[in-house]
């Protein structure tokens, strides 16, 4: 089987590379990916995917097969901001092929992967899907705004696979987990007065620069987890309310990134935090909400908290991702590790316990970065790896 996926990888390479390069030219901001999902629509069509549709959120989805059995590839297909275009050596939707590396944005983070997988399905289903698997390939949205809340919606309104494979970068090894994060707001409320009379007001920032002290302090008791690391925090924005310059100010606020490791959650994290006050009663902790509208209309909303997740080694995913990694890279050493930013996998794995790995093309470090790119080398592997995986899935399963 693996020696007939790759001798139609090898068949189809030019034209995953071009489809590659179609996807990169696309641009597809957050909120803004309906140009291509149509495109992404189309391909799936014209390859012969059983079904094809696109939810209420904006999310597209394919299916090929008929099995009980429902794996999920996901990639999403939603970028960070690339206006700077002054600081790339490249345009970064130009879809430039240079020393046998792609660039462009979203060329890491994570759109060339939907492309692999397109095909990975499409070579799935000549070399013939396991008759008890359905393989489905979604292209999600807005990740990049709310990591995991239209994945979110699909699995809870839509479809609820059994097991998920993402597609974010991992250097082409097996990823299982990652920390979870919650994102904080602090505001510290004083009184005004002129700032010739300071002793007449309550300095807001003087109580919340105690706060943040306080709150560096705090980082270093913070758990350690072996695979995942030690949890964090960092105060990534402070802002003051003052009548004028002359002021006193009446109240200040900060913003915080929280990342959390193995037996941290949202509301660990706010006790924590709350500790740190210094002046509590006059100060209020809490979570941040997103709610923006889907390129479709939709009104999608949720709090800012993304939870930890691992998938323990030795699961029948994790161990089916492995081997089919080896298969595809062979005398190359594979890893089995995780990811340092976060994904997806806060919904399927961290919110509705569905098991959960990465694989894709890209390097972690490359995301959002001035001159994005990917190997071009990693896309026959990846494009193998999704297109063998539903066999090695089904022999774990027994």
């Amino acid at each position: 089987m693996k020696e007939k996926i790759e001798e139609l990888v090898k068949k189809y390479e030019p034209e995953i590379i071009a489809f590659a390069q179609d996807i990169v030219r696309t641009k597809s901001y957050s909120g803004e990916e309906g140009e291509l999902v149509k495109l992404l629509e189309k391909k799936m069509k014209e390859l012969g995917f059983d079904e094809v549709i696109i939810d209420e959120t904006g999310n597209i989805i394919g299916r090929v097969g008929s099995g009980p059995i429902k794996l999920l590839y996901d990639a999403h297909i939603d970028t960070v901001w690339a206006e700077d275009k002054e600081n790339w050596s490249v345009d970064p939707f130009g879809g430039i092929i240079k020393d046998g590396k792609l660039y462009g944005r979203g060329s890491s983070d994570e759109k060339v992967a939907i492309g692999c997988m397109i095909y990975g399905a499409k070579i799935l289903k000549e070399v013939g899907i396991p008759e008890n698997v359905s393989l489905y390939v979604m292209g999600s949205v807005q990740e990049e705004d709310c990591d995991g809340l239209s994945m979110y919606h699909t699995f809870t309104e839509v479809l609820k696979p059994d097991f998920v494979v993402l597609g974010e970068p991992t250097s082409l090894d097996v990823y299982r987990g990652h920390r979870g994060r919650v994102e904080l707001e602090v505001i510290v409320k004083g009184k005004s007065s002129h700032a010739a009379h300071p002793d007449k007001g309550d300095n807001a920032i003087y109580k919340m620069a105690k706060t943040v002290l306080n709150i560096e302090e705090l980082t270093k008791t913070f758990k350690e987890d072996p695979f995942l690391g030690k949890g964090t925090a960092v105060v990534s924005h402070i802002e003051s309310k003052a009548p004028s310059i002359n002021s006193v100010p009446y109240e200040s606020r900060i913003f915080i990134d929280r990342r959390l490791t193995v037996g941290e959650t949202k509301e660990t994290a706010l006790r924590e935090i709350e500790s740190a006050l210094a002046d509590p009663k006059n100060s209020e902790v809490r979570v941040l909400k997103y709610e923006t509208k889907s390129w479709k209309g939709r009104l999608i909303s949720q709090e800012k908290y993304f939870p930890t997740w691992v998938l323990e080694e030795s699961h029948p995913l994790v161990q089916a991702g492995f081997e089919t990694a080896k298969e595809v890279r062979p005398g190359e050493e594979v890893k089995i590790s995780r990811w340092i930013f976060s994904t997806n996998g806060v919904a399927s794995m961290g919110k509705l316990n569905i098991p959960t790995i990465g694989f894709g093309p890209g390097d972690e470090w490359l995301a959002h970065a001035v001159d994005e790119y990917v190997r071009l080398s990693d896309l026959p592997k990846a494009t193998a790896f999704y297109a063998l995986m539903p066999f090695k899935l089904k022999e774990k399963l027994g």
